[in-house]
C-alpha cells in the first residue's frame, strides 16, 4: 500500500508547529543545538596507496590499517575506500579518522568467525563481554565517522553467521552450531556479577557479532552508507555522546538484524534514513537486567526525524533491553508502510528488565499498513509477570499520527501494581483497523480528537473506542 501524506495537516488538525506539552519543544530544541557532525582535516589517506586492492578477493585488512593508523597520527582526516569491491576483516577506528566509502565502493567483510579475533570488549543484546570484534570497531575514540555513498557489506545469508540463531528456516538443522548455549552462558554469568574480562566467548560461543559499534566514544558520525547483509546489529553506538546517524540506508533481513541501537546513548540524531530490516528499524536500548543495573545509564536525548520505515518489528522500539532506562525520545515527520512492518511504536519490557522510560513524544508520522497494533506498550514481553523489576512507563504523547491499516490501533499492557502512565493520543486517525484495541492497567489514557475506523474515540474510557471486534478490554 502506497503511503499519501495528509493535506496541510497540521493546518487541518491543530495547527500546531511545536510539541505542545510544556517543555518537549525547547527540550528537543536543547539536544539539537548540542550535537554537532565531528569536522576533520582536509587530508586524504587512499587504502590503495597502502597497498589494497579491490578486485573483491584480495585481503585489504592489513592495508586499512595501516591507512587508519597513518591517518590518525597526521592528526587526521579521510580513509577512503575507492570505487571497487574490496575485502576485509574488522576495520579498527582511530580518533579523528573518517572512513570514507567513495561512489561505486563496496567494502565486502571477510566470513570467516577467526578474522574478527582476539575478542573485543563488547556489548551483545544488552550485556558487556568478551566477542568477536565487531566488523567496525572504536573504543574509547573522539571524532570517528563512516562516510559516503558506498557500500558495506557484511556478507551474512543463510550460509553464513545467521544460521547461528537457530532457526529452521535459515538454514539451521539439530546438531549444527548455535549461540543458544553460550547466550545463557553469557546471562547467567552477568546475574552473577562475573567480571567482563572473564566472559570470554569468541570462537565457539557463536555470539554474532554486531556490524558498526563505536564504544564509550564521542563525536559520532555515520552518514550516507548503505549497509547489507549484516550478520545482527547494524549501527550500535553504545556509552557514546553526540552521535548522528544520517541519510544512511539499511538493507539486511536476518535475525536480530535491526537498523540502528543506540545503547546508552546521549545526545544523538537519526535523520533521513531507510529502514529494511528483519527486526527492529529503531531500537533504543541500555541494558539488559542486572547488566543494564551494573551500569545504569539510560539512554537520552534522542532525535528521530524524516526517516522511512519499511519491513521490521517497529519502526520505533524502546527496549527490550532497557534496565537502565530511557528519557527524553522526539520522533517527528517518518513514513511507515509495509505489510512486513509490525508496528509504529512499540515499548517492550518486564518485570526482570524493569527500567524506567519517560517522556517519549511522537508527531507527524504517515503510516500505510502495519500488521500489528500501531502503539504498542507491553510489560508482558517474553518472560513477562513474576520477576522483582517493575517497569515504569509515563508521560508517552502521540501527535498527528495516521495509519491507514492495522491489526489495531493500541496495545497497551501494563501491570496491576506497575500501570503504565499517562498515554495522549491527539489529533490521530486510524482507519481499517481490524481488531478490538487491548487497554490493561493505563491509567492517564488520554484521546484528544482521534478516530479509530470513522468514528470518535472520546476520552480513553471504557467503551470510548470504536473497532471492528467488541468493547474495550480494561
Amino acid at each position: 500500500m502506497n503511503c499519501c501524506p495528509l493535506v496541510s495537516r497540521r493546518a487541518v488538525l491543530s495547527g500546531l508547529g511545536a510539541f505542545p506539552l510544556l517543555g518537549a519543544a525547547s527540550g528537543m530544541a536543547a539536544i539539537l543545538s548540542r550535537i554537532r557532525a565531528p569536522r576533520f582535516p582536509k587530508r586524504d589517506f587512499l587504502i590503495t596507496d597502502f597497498g589494497a586492492t579491490g578486485d573483491g578477493t584480495k585481503d585489504n585488512t592489513e592495508a586499512l590499517r595501516r591507512a587508519v593508523e597513518a591517518c590518525h597520527r597526521a592528526g587526521g582526516g579521510r580513509v577512503v575506500v575507492a570505487r571497487g569491491t574490496f575485502l576485509t576483516a574488522a576495520v579498527h577506528l582511530r580518533s579523528n579518522v573518517n572512513l570514507h566509502l567513495a561512489e561505486g565502493a563496496v567494502l565486502r567483510f571477510d566470513r570467516d568467525p577467526r578474522r574478527y579475533l582476539p575478542a573485543v570488549f563488547t556489548r551483545w543484546e544488552g550485556v558487556e563481554v568478551m566477542n568477536y570484534s565487531p566488523f567496525i570497531y572504536g573504543y574509547g575514540l573522539d571524532n570517528i565517522a563512516i562516510t559516503g555513498s558506498g557500500t558495506l557489506d557484511g556478507g551474512a545469508g543463510c550460509g553464513h553467521w545467521w544460521p547461528w540463531k537457530g532457526r529452521t528456516d535459515c538454514g539451521w538443522k539439530k546438531g549444527d552450531p548455535s549461540q543458544q548455549q553460550a547466550r545463557n552462558a553469557l546471562f547467567e554469568m552477568a546475574e552473577k556479577d562475573v567480571p567482563v574480562e572473564k566472559r570470554v566467548f569468541g570462537e565457539g560461543g557463536f555470539l554474532r557479532p554486531n556490524f558498526i559499534q563505536p564504544y564509550r566514544c564521542r563525536n559520532v558520525l555515520v552518514e550516507g552508507v548503505t549497509i547489507i547483509n549484516s550478520p545482527m546489529w547494524e549501527v550500535h553506538p553504545v556509552l557514546s555522546t553526540n552521535v548522528i546517524v544520517r541519510g544512511v540506508k539499511v538493507n539486511s533481513h536476518g535475525p536480530n538484524n535491526d537498523g540502528c541501537n543506540p545503547e546508552s546513548c546521549r545526545d544523538v540524531l537519526i535523520e533521513e534514513c531507510v529502514f529494511d530490516t528483519g527486526d527492529d528499524c529503531i531500537a533504543l536500548k541500555s541494558g539488559r537486567n542486572r547488566d543494564g543495573r551494573r551500569l545504569a545509564v539510560p539512554c537520552e536525548n534522542v532525535v528521530i526525524r524524516r526517516s522511512t520505515m519499511k519491513d521490521g518489528h517497529g519502526g520505533l522500539t524502546i527496549g527490550s533491553e532497557i534496565s537502565g532506562g530511557c528519557r527524553n525520545i522526539f520522533a517527528e515527520d517518518c513514513r511507515m508502510d509495509s505489510p512486513n512492518l509490525d508496528r509504529v511504536l512499540r515499548i517492550k519490557t518486564n518485570s526482570y528488565r524493569g527500567g524506567t522510560i519517560q517522556g517519549v513524544y511522537c508527531r507527524d508520522l504517515e503510516v500505510g499498513q502495519v500488521s500489528g497494533a500501531a502503539v504498542e506498550i507491553d510489560f508482558h514481553y517474553e518472560e513477562g509477570a513474576g520477576g522483582p523489576h517493575l517497569p515504569t512507563v509515563r508521560d508517552i504523547e502521540v501527535r498527528h499520527l495516521r495509519c491507514r491499516q492495522s491489526a489495531r490501533a493500541l496495545n497497551l499492557r501494563g501491570f496491576k501494581d506497575a500501570p503504565i502512565r499517562g498515554v495522549l493520543l491527539e489529533d490521530c486517525v486510524f482507519d481499517n483497523a481490524s481488531k478490538k484495541d487491548t487497554v490493561e492497567n493505563v491509567e492517564g489514557l488520554r484521546l484528544v480528537r482521534v478516530k479509530i475506523n470513522g468514528k470518535d474515540a472520546a476520552g480513553g474510557k471504557s467503551g470510548d473506542l470504536p473497532h471492528a471486534g467488541g468493547s474495550l478490554v480494561v
